[in-house]
């Protein structure tokens, strides 16, 4: 599944610029549908109640699973669509309406000027090599703008080394890649510059414990899932989601069900049946600041 941005690339769209003159100028360069920005004026309307970041992922139950949705614009636009999901733009969807309800954001010029800085390096969207291509890449610029952390413990206790090739290597997978060959030494530099020794990540034989032993690990919290591989760091995120078995279950995109779903089995099944080493997990900071005005 990753990098984190899907490898094909549809026919552009135009994009439909921001009603508000006030934001023409900063987010005028966003494709989306009125159903898109009604949904999200909505559900930053809504009273949340329990964790915030696990009522909007599970609003999304049963939303169809759909790859490529953000190749959609060249030159690289803002792409909102809520009503066709992945597991990146599913995690990018859900922080997004997190952190601006946390900060009382109430529009959809609000959420994305959030959804900006999360999904871009330093949250300014530039051409296609500024988008957050990797999961260790949007990890560390996430955590560089206080938006997440990473979840760290005693059971965490497996090194995670980092060799992100893919991209570089296969640019003919990728259309934008394709279209703008000077992208790839771009790419290529990006990877070398965070590859390495990446900390520690929870094995897969220590994420069937219990809640008393992985208390460290909250409903909502965003898992990624190793593969270090094939040139890939993380192949998969989705949800912490405890269960009332009392153990970690897996809410994602699902390109196997097609659809956003909170998986039956477990987390350490799931691992098990897709031969995966184990997780690292990030904690959403919803009290982070917001972005600058531009």
């Amino acid at each position: 599944m990753l990098p984190l941005l899907c490898i094909a690339c549809s026919k552009p769209t135009a994009a439909q610029p921001l009603q508000s003159p006030a934001d023409s100028t900063a987010l005028s360069e966003v494709v989306y549908t009125p159903a898109d920005s009604a949904e999200v004026v909505s559900l930053l309307a809504t009273e949340v109640e329990g964790d915030t970041v696990l009522y909007y992922a599970r609003h999304f139950l049963g939303r169809p699973y759909v790859g490529h949705t953000l190749e959609v614009h060249d030159p690289e636009y803002l792409v909102v669509n809520l009503r066709e999901l992945d597991c990146t733009t599913l995690v990018e969807t859900v922080l997004a309406l997190a952190v601006t309800k946390a900060r009382g954001g109430t529009s959809f010029a609000d959420y994305c000027r959030t959804l900006e800085q999360i999904r871009y390096r330093d949250g300014r969207r530039g051409d296609y090599t500024t988008r957050l291509h990797y999961y260790t890449w949007w990890k560390h610029d996430n955590e560089r703008k206080s938006l997440v952390r990473t979840v760290t413990g005693r059971p965490f206790t497996a090194p995670m080394a980092v060799s992100n090739t893919y991209m570089s290597q296969h640019p003919d997978r990728y259309a934008m890649l394709s279209a703008h060959p000077e992208f790839v030494p771009v790419i290529a530099r990006m990877e070398r510059a965070e590859n390495g020794r990446d900390g520690t990540y929870l094995p897969t034989a220590a994420t069937g414990r219990g809640r008393a032993a992985l208390n460290m690990v909250g409903n909502g919290d965003i898992i990624g899932i190793v593969k270090m591989q094939g040139g890939i760091d993380i192949s998969h995120l989705g949800f912490a989601v405890w269960g009332s078995d009392n153990k970690l279950h897996l809410l994602n995109a699902s390109s196997l069900h097609k659809r956003v779903v909170e998986e039956p089995m477990t987390l350490q099944e799931y691992l098990q049946r897709q031969k995966r080493p184990g997780i690292q997990v990030l904690h959403p900071c919803l009290g982070a600041p917001a972005p600058a005005q531009p």
